[in-house]
């Protein structure tokens, strides 16, 4: 495992846990056949993938119940054990499935802790370091969910509890009944929405902040071209997602050779620059990035240290300016 120096790493919110810059996403290697799924995905790339992440030197893995219905949860519990030095694990609970594979939204007591128990079992860990609502669905039952959350952390099985899309409103809520360490909000250039109020709030209240989707979905990595969004597989979720259609996806290709231009000094790939954006907002404690392969992950890797300048960041700014959505 590489080693950073201590001041790389980064205490999130109200929590002892601390955090690389970065961390390893596992969405995409839940793999395809689900509704938000990325297509086939192979399970040794996967634990590959993860295993060069650690030896890069990041120490913890997000992932959720619902990504692959169950089965990044398993692949990640798969990578870690047996390792001498095990990541910190996080995943979420609200997104829950059928036997027909349908996806449904419950944050009823019984149901977190039921998901809780299944999460635990598939990651074959006996306390998650960081448990967090997916999303405030159904509205009329985050509190009785997040008061589970609480009840779970004080019996053990967790160790940090926090929230994901939640607006201020919604975390006014659940701080009402227990104090939220984190909030997951997607955060990126094409995506900046959360500064404007949820940012700022986070800060004010000391909740720590790890953002998802800083490279959109693999959209600003430098590997996107209109040939291969055509191409991708009919269960790959971006083929209907708005950025990776016209007539937004030639302006943020256009956007993605600024960011091979001033990665190209740094001797980076653009999505390395991505990363470097989002965390320059202070309110930002990590980045969540996602990695199919070894290969992918590596060339991530500049991502745990590299910093925008304030001249290169004004020019992405210059950019998004003259070329709004």
């Amino acid at each position: 495992m590489a080693t950073l120096s201590s001041n790389s790493f980064r205490t999130l919110g109200n929590s002892d846990l601390k955090l690389t810059p970065i961390g390893f996403g596992a969405w995409a290697i839940g793999g395809g056949n689900w509704d938000f799924g990325w297509g086939a995905q192979d399970d040794a790339a996967s634990i590959e993938a993860v295993h060069a992440a650690l030896d890069m030197g990041i120490n913890w893995i997000d992932t959720a119940a619902v990504y692959g219905l169950g089965h990044s949860e398993e692949i990640v519990g798969r990578a870690v054990k047996g390792l001498a030095e095990r990541p910190l694990i996080f995943t979420k609970c609200s997104m829950r499935w059928d036997a027909e594979r349908k996806i449904y939204r419950s944050l009823k007591a019984a149901s977190v802790a039921e998901e809780l128990d299944n999460s635990l079992r598939r990651l074959d860990v006996e306390t998650i370091d960081l448990y967090q609502i997916h999303w405030p669905n159904p509205e009329d039952e985050i509190e009785e969910g997040w008061a589970e959350m609480a009840r779970q952390q004080k019996a053990g099985k967790i160790r940090w509890i926090g929230v994901s899309n939640f607006n201020v409103t919604q975390m006014k809520r659940a701080q009402a009944i227990a104090p939220i360490t984190s909030l997951q909000p997607p955060y990126s250039m094409l995506r900046p929405a959360v500064e404007h109020e949820i940012l700022p709030y986070c800060q004010e209240q000391g909740i720590g902040v790890i953002n998802y989707s800083p490279m959109v979905s693999g959209l600003l990595t430098g590997k996107m071209t209109p040939q291969r969004v055509a191409a991708m597989p009919a269960d790959d979720w971006r083929r209907k997602a708005v950025e990776f259609n016209e007539p937004r996806l030639s302006r943020n290709l256009r956007l993605v050779e600024l960011l091979r231009e001033i990665g190209s000094k740094h001797g980076v790939e653009p999505g390395v620059v991505a990363v470097a954006w989002t965390l320059h907002h202070p309110a930002i404690t990590a980045a969540i990035v996602g990695g199919r392969s070894e290969e992918q992950v590596k060339e991530l890797a500049p991502a745990l240290r590299l910093r925008l300048n304030d001249e290169e960041f004004a020019k992405i700014g210059a950019f998004l300016a003259a070329n709004p959505v």
